[in-house]
């Protein structure tokens, strides 16, 4: 009777919220403060909020309006379950939103919101170009793309012009690199580097997301539509030419949509704070200016200390089941938190600490289980590329004497993939 009536009531909220959709009346607005909890954080660290939900339960209810039953997973050991399970869990698009609350073009699909067998089709399809040989050749390239964009700081500095780490350092290089991976001109970022950040930022309302969606896809669908004419060398064009009548317009603007919003926002938010973590930390500093190799460690540890992407692609569940002892009702929803999971002491000892000589920890800042983010290697390469190249050229970065301290930077509210939107410096 309990899980009947879960359902019923979950969907009558979906409709509820349609329905204020459709007249222009945002459903984030209706969230109380504490559902949004998982997206807060303070400066560099999540909210207390989130380790005390841990230490009381890492599996527990998560009271959301209209009362629709979530859970929140903030335990290592429990995530992972969650995350690696295939059977009785869906990341279907149309259980997040239900399906009258979403308009036609809104539907990002692509790997994060399909579930098998779909998603093992696409993904055996994207697979092969993420292997480390065939990733080997953008090396060269993304060496490059970092020296060219220590050379424009250089200019700016020298012309007394402001240099913001952020906007000529953190977001060039994976908009670069990305579009040099799919095959997209790179005059054309501005368009799709905006609708990216904008999409992960929640406190902007969910109508703006969908938009934000909707745009991003029209905009590659474009795309996709002249490289079928003439297919590019780029990861886009190799799809078009090998899998061009397997993959229709929408399969190859969803997939390469996924690879956009995941590559770029989430590398330049990892550029952004691990610069912060730099300049706070002189030890860090000097460790992976001076020694080489020792950027490796330096940045798996920051992947578990930032975990950027803070909430997994919701789950939810398709037959009842148990999880930590939970029991979980078919139809709930299950919201794991990534940057709590990663800061779990089960995980690892004193976990708040940042510690750049700390050995690799099976960290969850790519996801896990057939979700895993396939550009994950990829972000890799930019990271260890990019930190020393920067530290070496600029061995006195720091930051700008006017803005304050690094707590007082711009910080972001309520965003998925968290961040900041400008980081002053000086280069020394």
């Amino acid at each position: 009777m309990a899980a009947w009536r879960s359902r019923v009531v979950g969907w009558a909220a979906r409709r509820y919220l349609a329905w204020r959709s459709r007249r222009g009346l945002d459903p984030v607005t209706l969230l109380p403060d504490h559902a949004l909890m998982p997206l807060r954080r303070d400066g560099l660290d999540p909210v207390p909020g989130l380790r005390e939900a841990r230490e009381d339960n890492p599996v527990r209810h998560f009271p959301l309006p209209f009362g629709v039953t979530a859970w929140l997973v903030t335990g290592h050991e429990e995530a992972r379950a969650v995350l690696g399970r295939t059977r009785g869990l869906s990341n279907d698009f149309g259980h997040l939103v239900g399906q009258a609350g979403v308009k036609e073009g809104q539907n990002p699909g692509g790997l994060g919101f399909t579930d098998p067998p779909e998603h093992t089709r696409l993904r055996r399809l994207l697979t092969p170009e993420f292997t480390s040989r065939r990733l080997a050749r953008l090396g060269p390239r993304i060496t490059e793309i970092v020296d060219g964009r220590l050379d424009a700081m250089a200019e700016l500095a020298a012309a007394g012009e402001p240099v913001d780490l952020v906007r000529d350092f953190a977001t060039p290089i994976p908009s670069l690199t990305i579009c040099e991976l799919l095959g997209i001109p790179y005059d054309e970022r501005d368009e799709f580097q905006a609708l990216s950040t904008a999409r992960f930022d929640l406190f902007g309302g969910a109508g703006a997301v969908f938009d934000n969606i909707s745009g991003s896809l029209q905009y590659l669908r474009g795309v996709v539509e002249r490289q079928r004419v003439e297919p590019g060398e780029g990861l886009l064009g190799q799809l078009i030419r090998d899998h061009g009548d397997e993959l229709d317009t929408d399969e190859l603007a969803e997939l390469a949509d996924g690879l956009l919003t995941g590559g770029l926002e989430t590398s330049a938010s990892m550029l952004a704070l691990g610069a912060m973590v730099l300049l706070r930390d002189p030890d860090s500093f000097a460790l992976v200016r001076d020694e080489p190799g020792a950027v490796h460690g330096f940045v798996e540890e920051l992947l578990r200390y930032l975990s950027v992407v803070q909430i997994a692609f919701p789950r939810f569940a398709t037959e009842d089941m148990t999880l930590g002892g939970v029991a979980i009702s078919k139809g709930d929803g299950l919201l794991v938190s990534l940057s709590a999971a990663d800061r779990d002491p089960r995980l690892v000892s004193d976990p708040e600490r940042f510690d750049p000589r700390r050995p690799p920890t099976p960290h969850l800042a790519f996801g896990h289980g057939i979700h895993r983010c396939i550009g994950a290697e990829l972000a890799r390469m930019e990271l260890r590329t990019a930190y020393p190249a920067l530290l070496r050229r600029f061995p006195h970065l720091s930051l700008a004497p006017d803005a304050g301290t690094l707590d007082d930077q711009p910080f972001r509210r309520t965003s998925i993939v968290y961040g900041v939107d400008a980081l002053p410096v000086v280069l020394g």
